[in-house]
């Protein structure tokens, strides 16, 4: 078993994270991933109301006994949700670990900190992570340039990304974007972090709410099946590559604004994709990690092989490496 600070921190068996995504993290998910022993976390947004993530959390707790969280992502939108209502929800449902991520989360950490929640916020620069560590959140999860959603905008990869946090934060640290199996989680346990969050890998499991056809979509893409679109408005998002997702980057290269093409961005079109199987119906997050996903496991199969694979390279490989040096014979 591995034990890091992080697994201390939220109660949990293993230092596997299966974060928050949109129109993906429901009950009957996050549930299987709490009694596989890793973290699993609700998207509050994929909920209509405040009221349906109260009994999204229930729904939930009928299926596990073991710990699991909710994740708000705070986004510019020009109608806003009401982040407070959904808080206020999460705190009254006795939640006790909530993922944040998104614009700075201080009002919303002040008051998760006053009613004992432990606040985990996903950021993708070092600077961020400080700034939010300064704010007062108990762990990070640090999002690398090959994550699907919001990489952010300063195109740094994990593996100078994470080392580059682990150097400067003190808090526990979880390594986001590009993990799907036990060589990543040793290379983040390596690069100085406390385990790792997974989006994409957690998409193509067989508790995973969307339609087959997608799952296999992901199996079948390789790491190049990807684009970023909103490159020119700063809000750069890791998605899919499909029919849509291309026109939309073409779109952009020729001075495209939001306005011209937010009908083919809706998310009510990419909810479909998962709705329908139909990957080319509208946009839909996936990382380049797709390029490591084969099959379509249990979260329970998919975390005890992790781990397995984790510790036999710590064990075997690793350590087979360390040769003592012969001492030079006398001369």
């Amino acid at each position: 078993m591995l034990q890091t600070r992080f697994t201390k921190l939220v109660g949990v068996q293993h230092p596997i994270v299966q974060g928050g995504m949109q129109w993906v993290g429901r009950a009957e998910l996050v549930a299987a991933v709490a009694n596989a022993g890793a973290l699993g976390f609700i998207t509050a947004l994929t909920q209509p109301t405040p009221e349906d993530l109260t009994k999204e959390i229930a729904r939930c707790r009928d299926l596990t006994d073991k710990p699991f969280g909710v994740n708000l992502t705070i986004l510019p939108a020009i109608k806003p949700p009401p982040y407070a209502e959904y808080r206020a929800a999460i705190i009254e449902s006795g939640i006790k670990v909530v993922e944040t991520a998104g614009n700075k989360p201080q009002e919303h950490v002040d008051e998760f900190k006053k009613h004992g929640v432990k606040v985990v916020h996903k950021c993708t620069s070092v600077r961020h992570a400080l700034s939010a560590e300064r704010m007062g959140v108990d762990a990070i999860s640090i999002d690398g340039f090959e994550c699907a959603g919001h990489p952010g905008e300063d195109d740094t990869p994990g593996l100078i990304l994470i080392p580059a946090a682990a150097d400067k934060i003190k808090i526990p640290m979880i390594a986001s974007g590009g993990f799907a199996d036990g060589r990543g989680l040793v290379a983040a346990l390596a690069l100085g972090a406390e385990g790792i969050n997974m989006g994409t890998r957690f998409m193509a499991t067989k508790e995973s709410p969307i339609h087959q056809l997608i799952k296999e979509k992901i199996v079948a893409n390789d790491e190049r099946e990807t684009e970023l679109i909103f490159r020119t408005m700063r809000n750069t998002s890791r998605v899919a590559k499909n029919a849509v997702s291309t026109k939309v980057v073409a779109m952009e290269k020729e001075g495209a604004k939001f306005e011209d093409i937010r009908e083919l961005v809706a998310g009510a079109r990419g909810k479909m994709v998962y709705a329908t199987g139909n990957s080319d119906e509208g946009i839909w997050s996936a990382g380049q990690v797709q390029g490591l996903i084969q099959d379509i496991p249990s979260c329970a199969e998919l975390v005890s092989r992790i781990v397995r694979e984790a510790e036999a390279i710590i064990r075997s490989r690793l350590e087979g490496m360390i040769v003592q040096p012969q001492r030079e014979a006398a001369e």
